[in-house]
């Protein structure tokens, strides 16, 4: 849960550069909280231990030469599976890439690395960022750290449990359709899905390439914003980041809400003629809770229409397993990861993929490779592209009238494991509050406000138009001390 205004990290970063903490100690008090239940939550693919203890000596002794590393200094940070870094296992949790190492790193891992911060270890996730619970990898279920018999959400799960369980004060996920603020709100962390091309793309492995985003997970809002401030800014290696600096968001985390005008998504809200259903009655009380957490510091509060959003969800499930099909399209068996001998190309070619790939992953493929299909393409994936311009046009037309949007973001707390596997329709469904934010490009952000009726965390989510990080950090900061001042 937060840790209030003044973040864990920027806290450990200070006492590192000012040379109270040494990097090394930082390190091995992680290390030793993932010794302590790494068996059991299995957050990580892989800890990187030794070489996280190297970089920590390294940091240390250059601080000793009277070098500041940057404002990230000694803090522990995870990375989802799906982020390269040079010379370290990539699995994207598939056994398609069993082996490969990529030869560079991400941008992100450089900008990381520019900021002094450790690499601490590589997250599980569902395989190929394919997943709402973190259930379909191939190296085993990862389990949320506040209540073991439960999922920690997905597809991002491995990097929120991290972060919930004290392994890492930060983590980097990846959000295609609510991969990271769905697994933040049910492990009760703050999660951030930054505006498409705010963060570059570079050295993430693809899943669906116009959804993709990268963004922060931590236990503050400052946290959060200090780690978006690290990764974000122009990169010329990726050709949709969006030239422009990284915003200033720890600069702007306390001038409230005062005078801003929120609205609240009615068919995202579970209350309404207009809403969808499935939206517990303790995740809206929760909802109501924050909306009247953000009146009572100054902002006006209502509820709004955004009509087209109730068709994200079939249109996202259209859109990204197209992409992923043309994307997945390149493990082949020839140039990296597992290959499967046959007697000719195309038999190696199918039985690799047989073998490599989860049923999630092929469920996806097939539909996706159906959808583009001859005589089926207008049918399908042209009319669910159309279906997303009408959600960015309504989202234009809302943003006219209001600053941000307020919405759940997940439709409950979390989930038992294996509650939902047999269903994928079932499934899908924990992404429809988070979905429509990544057909629109913009940005949107998961708070910890209150638990629900079982004592599990919920998330409300904070909806801005494209680069308006900083009015949404405003909001967060401000629900964020109204969950620590007692909300239920």
């Amino acid at each position: 849960m937060s840790t209030g205004a003044g973040g864990m990290a920027l806290a450990m970063a200070a006492a590192v550069r000012s040379g109270e903490r040494s990097a090394r100690s930082v390190v091995e008090e992680h290390l030793a909280v993932i010794a302590g239940r790494e068996d059991e939550i299995h957050a990580f693919n892989l800890v990187a231990g030794d070489a996280a203890l190297e970089r920590a000596d390294l940091l240390d002794r250059s601080i000793g030469a009277g070098d500041d590393p940057g404002p990230l200094a000694g803090v522990p940070v995870a990375l989802k599976d799906n982020m390269c870094v040079r010379g370290v296992p990539t699995t994207c949790s598939s056994r398609i890439l069993e082996g490969w190492r990529p030869p560079y790193d991400a941008t992100v891992v450089e900008h990381l690395s520019a900021a002094g911060a450790v690499v601490i270890g590589k997250t599980n996730m569902d395989e190929f960022a394919m997943g709402s619970s973190t259930e379909n990898s191939a190296f085993g279920i990862t389990r949320n750290p506040l209540d073991a018999t439960r999922v920690p959400g997905g597809s991002s799960g491995g990097s929120a449990a991290a972060v919930a369980a004290g392994f890492a004060p930060l983590a980097l996920g990846s959000d295609t359709g609510g991969s990271i603020r769905q697994p933040a709100a049910l492990c009760g962390v703050v999660g951030v899905k930054p505006t498409y091309g705010a963060v570059s793309r570079y050295g993430l492995v693809a899943f669906a390439s116009s959804l993709d985003q990268i963004g922060p997970f931590a236990t503050s809002v400052a946290d959060a914003a200090l780690l978006l401030e690290v990764i974000a800014g122009h990169d010329p290696l990726d050709s949709t980041s969006i030239p422009a600096a990284a915003p200033d968001l720890l600069g702007v985390l306390g001038r409230g809400v005062e005078g801003l005008r929120i609205g609240i998504i009615e068919e995202l809200s579970g209350s309404g003629p207009r809403s969808l259903e499935g939206i517990a009655p303790d995740v809206q009380a929760r909802l109501a809770e924050a909306a009247a957490a953000l009146e009572a510091a100054g902002a006006t509060v209502e509820q709004t229409s955004v009509p087209f959003t109730v068709y994200g969800l079939s249109a996202y499930y259209v859109i990204a397993p197209a992409e992923a099909s043309s994307n997945l399209a390149r493990y082949d068996g020839v140039r990296y990861g597992l290959r499967v001998e046959a007697g000719n190309a195309v038999d190696m070619n199918t039985a690799t993929r047989t073998a490599g790939f989860g049923d999630e992953v092929k469920r996806r493929i097939m539909l996706g490779t159906y959808a583009l299909s001859a005589g089926y393409y207008d049918a399908y994936y042209g009319k669910s592209q159309k279906v997303r311009t009408l959600i960015i046009e309504d989202f234009l037309r809302a943003y006219e009238s209001y600053d941000l949007l307020l919405s759940p973001t997940a439709p409950t707390t979390a989930f038992p494991i294996g509650a939902k596997t047999a269903d994928p329709m079932l499934m899908y469904l924990n992404d429809v509050c988070t979905i429509p934010s990544n057909l629109a490009g913009h940005p949107s952000m998961s708070v910890p406000f209150g638990v629900g009726d079982d004592g599990m965390p919920v998330g409300v989510q904070v909806l801005a138009p494209a680069n308006s990080e900083p009015t949404m950090f405003r909001a967060a900061a401000v629900l964020e001390a109204a969950a620590g001042g007692g909300a239920s």
